[in-house]
């Protein structure tokens, strides 16, 4: 009788975890009930996102410092009411003395932001309005935008090009890196309305997928690189080195584009006063562009589609003087080829990755603007690391600002499983322990240690760090150990094909893959999104009993993490043990792990490995 209580009151906790639910905020679960959005983790039948087609010309003259910009929206309203004011973001003011920032700022930084010249609505010009140093202005319409209709929207701007760069600005006194340089639409979503929130120049963006033509004008001998294709190639640049790019597109070997020699020689361009450079990019949340006049130029190309024989462009423009930039150019093609063939085993959704020598290791869609590295295994290592957003969150939509979780977490996720294939595990783990766990994870009485379900905008310095990257990817990973590689990437693999080119919330990724493996995870996600738990096991005992012994296992810091059992025996022997988070969802303070043995155990030690204990002390117990 006994026996049957015990095995009723485990059947009981176990529902009892399973029916648990997900804390979820009012607009959310308001999404929700207007079928939006649906509780199996898909979208809804009533599921809507509004998009824009966005045609752009940019003049640059370095070292002349301003931009100037030209603009045409055509905005396309599908949601289910009437739009009667838009909210436009100005990225650019974050420059502007007075701006809300989450860091100082120096005068290199500073400038007057983004100037708006001329403002017109369905060619009716209109006063833009006092803006000051905010990032976004609301635009009153004289019409409503009824659903299914569009408005257009023209702008002339104008900006200048910070002279100290960060994620955009001034590379040097002829190269700059342009981006969030244009005005723009911000997102109105099903969840939370207009995005509101001012750029602080600490959490990322939130964009809309829309369509753009984009033609940058620069003196002749500059080279432009970009988001999406070039599609006037042949008319900017001279016919030899238009050969080399062209032939770049299915080559596998890396071609030197434009050479250090080129450069001196000036002859690369078409020789004209200026050129304009024409791009064009489908389905996008952004576009992002480099100029310069002395960059060298690299690219080849890969597969990333095995099935279809798709390739990706891979192109690098640095300083010929930058040594390990040489090799980018292979770091992408591997980068694309690892990420496409393994996890998270989608092929590469875009046309082409760029990465060109900056100083702030950021990502952008098919652009990354990445530092010079001394060590060629940081370069790759950062490489890798920008290169793996292009599905987080440029391939997903994510709501950055709030959701770093989703970002980050994934991206670091795929950049610790790449470096195991490119370093080895033992060296991959000292990677991942140093740069994404150590700072956070040994000190839990810390007040950074919040939910990581915690929206970002209230976040700041290293509490928004550990909730973007390092506590999310073990998550992730600890998931997929759980599951086992097989059911983990058939979870991811739908999650993605249900959300790409959408706007998924962390809800949506929860409920899909718990629909998607048949199980209730919503324990899992409790426990690791929406507590305050931090990673600290202790063995609390070890009794022998008829088949081997009980080990009895305290969760003090509360996450649910695998755990590996290094066991000692009388005999000399020795054997490495190991158990998934599964061990935790019956009770996630204790775990009663069996572990069937004839033999006799003088010592166990447990090694959570980039799980990294708080107390180390604990996890060892010695037979006496």
């Amino acid at each position: 009788m006994k026996k049957v209580m015990t095995l009723i009151f485990i059947l009981m906790l176990q529902i009892s975890y399973a029916q648990q639910g997900l804390f979820m905020p009012q607009n959310i679960k308001q999404a929700f009930e207007k079928n939006t959005r649906n509780e199996d983790g898909k979208p809804g039948k009533n599921y809507w996102q509004n998009y824009g087609r966005y045609s752009i010309n940019i003049i640059a003259s370095p070292p002349n410092k301003t931009i100037t910009g030209t603009e045409t929206i055509s905005y396309i309203n599908n949601s289910p009411g009437t739009i009667k004011n838009l909210m436009i973001k100005l990225i650019l003011n974050i420059h502007k003395p007075g701006a809300a920032r989450q860091s100082s700022a120096t005068d290199n930084y500073l400038t007057e932001g983004i100037i708006i010249d001329k403002f017109m609505v369905n060619h009716d010009e209109k006063p833009f309005g006092y803006v000051g140093a905010n990032t976004m202005k609301q635009v009153r319409l004289n019409e409503g935008v009824v659903p299914g209709d569009s408005v257009q929207l023209n702008f002339e701007w104008h900006y200048d090009v910070s002279q100290q760069s960060g994620r955009e600005g001034r590379l040097d006194s002829t190269s700059f890196f342009l981006a969030y340089f244009y005005p723009r639409v911000a997102v109105m979503d099903d969840v939370f309305g207009w995005d509101r929130m001012n750029f602080t120049d600490a959490q990322e963006f939130y964009n809309d997928f829309n369509d753009y033509d984009v033609a940058v004008t620069v003196p002749e001998n500059y080279l432009v690189w970009g988001t999406g294709d070039l599609t006037n190639a042949a008319q900017v640049l001279q016919p030899a080195f238009f050969e080399k790019f062209n032939k770049s597109f299915t080559s596998d070997e890396e071609i030197n584009i434009v050479t250090q020699q080129d450069i001196e020689a000036k002859n690369i361009t078409t020789q004209n006063p200026t050129n304009t450079w024409r791009w064009r990019a489908k389905n996008v949340s952004d576009v992002a562009f480099c100029i310069s006049n002395h960059y060298v130029w690299d690219a080849a190309s890969v597969v990333v589609d095995k099935k279809t024989g798709r390739r990706a462009s891979c192109q690098s423009a640095y300083l010929n003087s930058s040594k390990n930039f040489h090799n980018q150019v292979k770091h992408i093609q591997h980068s694309l080829d690892w990420f496409s063939n393994n996890w998270p085993g989608v092929p590469y959704p875009f046309q082409k990755s760029t990465i060109i020598q900056g100083f702030a290791d950021m990502e952008y869609p098919m652009m990354a603007n990445d530092s010079p590295q001394g060590d060629d295994l940081f370069q790759r290592f950062i490489a890798e690391h920008e290169i793996a957003h292009s599905y987080f969150p440029f391939y997903m939509g994510i709501n950055e600002h709030r959701y770093g979780c989703m970002d980050e977490g994934w991206t670091t996720a795929f950049e610790y499983l790449i470096g195991i294939n490119d370093m080895g595990k033992e060296k991959a783990n000292s990677f991942f322990k140093q740069f994404r766990v150590a700072g956070w994870a040994l000190y839990p009485s810390d007040e950074t240690q919040v939910p990581i379900i915690t929206p970002l905008n209230i976040l700041s310095g290293p509490a928004m760090g550990i909730n973007e990257y390092g506590k999310p990817a073990l998550a992730y990973l600890a998931l997929k150990d759980m599951l086992g590689d097989d059911l983990f990437k058939k979870c991811l693999h739908e999650f993605m094909d249900r959300w790409n080119g959408k706007h998924p919330i962390p809800w949506d990724m929860f409920n899909s893959f718990s629909n998607i493996a048949g199980k209730n995870l919503n324990w899992f996600w409790n426990n690791w999104f929406f507590s305050s738990n931090y990673l600290d096991v202790a063995v609390q005992n070890v009794v022998a009993g008829k088949s081997g012994y009980n080990i009895t296992l305290k969760n003090i810091g509360g996450f649910a993490i695998p755990v590996d059992f290094e066991i000692e025996f009388s005999d000399g022997s020795k054997m490495n043990q190991h158990f998934t988070a599964a061990i935790w969802e019956v009770n996630q303070s204790k775990a009663i792990i069996p572990l069937k043995t004839t033999k006799k155990i003088t010592s166990l030690k447990v090694d959570g490995g980039i799980f990294m204990d708080a107390n180390e002390k604990d996890n060892v117990w010695e037979r006496q």
